[in-house]
């Protein structure tokens, strides 16, 4: 009776790590079930002609357009790496519904030089590690600029997670967003977002933000693994 309440323990307790697996640490992306968002040719991503390349195992844009994956996921952990510039503003965006009109139709999760003066000053949903214009980070946890940095973002039915560097930044629960205008605690939402979360479909493309404001944005080692 004791073996087998000590093997049902670890059904349960191994069942439970693979639940939390990506929501609070990041993943080994080594194991089964994970794959390359990107083939180093970029054979199965969307994305505009002469903006995106890959070279070194780095994926870098010259233009302000997005890469894309050529299908769409739905509950997913995607585990990447990126470095920023100075003033970099930049996105891994889930959720997209419609990649010809992605920034109302998905759910962005920031990425930007909180170093520099405009990013710092900005407001934080707009800072890294934030649910864009809807859910600040709990804390400020991108490197300097010239650093890498490790992002692992989970999607579970309506719920986002955020791991940066190492420590939960951002949760999230697409439910609690009703409104088009305003997010829960009050505060305006960008009149450009103007669906709210709790509306939008859950399947959709998962996409890169190019080289927005000016300024570039590197990204490597994007792995990701369906749930």
């Amino acid at each position: 009776m004791k073996k087998l309440l000590s093997l049902l323990f670890i059904s349960i307790l191994f069942t439970n790590m693979q639940a939390q697996e990506g929501t609070k640490t990041h993943p080994n992306t080594k194991q089964a079930g994970w794959r390359d968002l990107f083939e180093k040719d970029l054979a199965n991503a969307i994305k505009p002609d002469k903006v995106w390349t890959f070279e070194n195992g780095v994926l870098t844009a010259s233009e302000d357009n997005s890469i894309w994956s050529d299908k769409e996921y739905n509950n997913f952990m995607l585990d990447l790496e990126f470095k920023t510039a100075s003033g970099t503003n930049s996105g891994v965006v889930v959720h997209a519904s419609d990649i010809k009109n992605w920034i109302p139709n998905s759910v962005e999760i920031q990425i930007a030089d909180d170093y520099s003066e405009e990013w710092s000053k900005a407001p934080k949903t707009w800072q890294c590690g934030a649910i864009f214009g809807r859910l600040a980070p709990k804390k400020s946890n991108v490197k300097k600029p010239g650093e890498w940095n490790h992002y692992t973002v989970t999607c579970k039915g309506k719920k986002i997670w955020v791991v940066l560097n190492g420590e939960l930044v951002n949760e999230i629960d697409m439910n609690l967003w009703t409104d088009p205008k305003k997010n829960p605690d009050g505060s305006e939402i960008p009149a450009w977002l103007n669906k709210p979360l709790a509306t939008l479909p859950l399947k959709g493309y998962v996409g890169l933000q190019g080289k927005h404001a000016g300024a570039p944005i590197y990204f490597r080692n994007m792995r990701i693994k369906e749930l």
